[in-house]
């Protein structure tokens, strides 16, 4: 039980900390889908940055940096040049995937997977089986109880959701809708080095060309799915990682009875179903055409 608990929080974690990320942008009126873009350059620019310094700190903060940088572009390419904001997303993608296999060839020589010594640090034996995970799992609870005090219970949460809902409204209070969507999207880059982070270096320490296997659109997903609410879109990766885990064990259980590529499916089967489900409960296709005429207000 405990290996299977083990096995959830460390898939689940890196999808979390995304999924924050991008309630952060929604709150603001921003459908960011330029999170597996900014995933995978935190997972890209840890790893480097270990192998470079040989430190997982200065490592970290080169990932910090580059994805608050990626993120201040993309605000500048909406806010200012006026961009569609789905189309800018998926074009921070696309530099991202790009941007890390040109990276690992400039520093490796040729497309292979950089492995690195050290990884994130660990609980240690005070947590006994659980001491294996890294910190960013410890903290990823706190993270996810702050975001929901954040946007709950302050006033800089409360301008977040009036730039996203009422723009103009905003504006009339005092609230600058383009400064207060620049620090949500720059402080969910932060979020996504640390998913990043924690998917290269929480276990596995090493980086592979698009490692990241979708799970920014999974956490985009999960946002939809969650309504923008911090913890109901934490329930909804949770479940996303929760299918996947289970599609490993089942191959373990079974082995070859059952095919691997249907295995491989149940993660991207279920984020089809929550947002399905969604779509039904919430209007969530309507919402999101609403927010995003809302935004341009």
């Amino acid at each position: 039980m405990d290996e299977m608990i083990i096995a959830i929080l460390r898939s689940s974690t890196p999808l979390i900390y995304v999924t924050l990320a991008g309630v952060l942008a929604q709150r603001t009126g921003i459908w960011n889908l330029g999170l597996e873009g900014l995933m995978i350059i935190g997972a890209c620019a840890t790893v480097l940055g270990i192998a470079i310094t040989g430190s997982f700190l200065q490592g970290f903060l080169l990932a910090v940096g580059l994805c608050v940088a990626a993120s201040v572009l993309l605000w500048f390419v909406i806010e200012r040049l006026k961009a569609n904001q789905i189309i800018a997303g998926l074009g921070l993608t696309g530099l991202g995937l790009g941007g890390t296999a040109f990276a690992v060839e400039a520093y490796m020589g040729s497309q292979v997977a950089v492995t690195v010594s050290s990884g994130a640090p660990k609980a240690g034996p005070v947590l006994g089986a659980f001491g294996v995970l890294s910190i960013f799992v410890l903290l990823m609870p706190v993270v996810v109880l702050g975001l929901w005090v954040l946007l709950k219970c302050t006033r800089f949460g409360l301008q977040l959701a009036a730039c996203g809902e009422h723009a103009f409204a905003a504006r009339s209070v005092g609230a600058d809708p383009s400064r207060i969507r620049l620090i949500a999207l720059a402080a969910g880059g932060v979020l996504c080095a640390a998913g990043g982070a924690e998917l290269a270096t929480g276990s596995l320490q090493l980086f592979a060309q698009n490692m990241t296997a979708g799970r920014g659109f999974m956490a985009f997903a999960a946002v939809i799915f969650g309504a923008g609410h911090p913890v109901w879109a934490t329930f909804a990766a949770l479940f996303f990682a929760v299918a996947g885990v289970l599609g490993i064990r089942v191959q373990l259980t079974f082995g070859d009875n059952i095919p691997h590529g249907l295995l491989q499916t149940l993660p991207y089967l279920a984020t089809i179903l929550g947002v399905w489900i969604s779509g039904k409960l919430r209007g969530g296709a309507k919402a999101a055409t609403l927010t995003e005429e809302q935004s341009h207000v």
